[in-house]
């Protein structure tokens, strides 16, 4: 699930669940809508975030793409180490600037 918040200045997407190959179909849907949006900061929380293949990854990268050619930055808030791993591997990571201050609540189950 991918949910959608705005302030003036800044996006954020809440991501929950896996972001794979099988939930694809709404990634475009996703993308205009954060493009029309036009904010100069998104901010994509991966707290929640179970497993990322690299399909979830390019949807990560064309965001972060997006936002650059607007002048815009990304920021990932609450990535672990294999999330950051697979945009590492896809040359990507440089493409966003990392959170490593925010501390992501405790949730009912603990990431595998």
């Amino acid at each position: 699930m991918i949910e959608i918040a705005m302030s003036p200045a800044t996006t954020t997407l809440t991501i929950s669940g896996d972001l794979d190959l099988a939930e694809r179909d709404q990634f475009p849907e996703i993308t205009a809508r954060v493009t029309g949006l036009r904010r100069q900061l998104l901010v994509i929380d991966m707290c929640r975030v179970t497993f990322m293949d690299s399909t979830g990854a390019a949807f990560l990268i064309s965001l972060a793409d997006s936002g650059r050619k607007r002048g815009g930055a990304t920021v990932l808030r609450g990535c672990d180490e294999r999330e950051l791993f697979v945009l590492e591997v896809c040359g990507a990571l440089p493409m966003f600037r990392l959170d490593t201050e925010h501390v992501c609540p405790p949730v009912g189950s603990a990431r595998v």
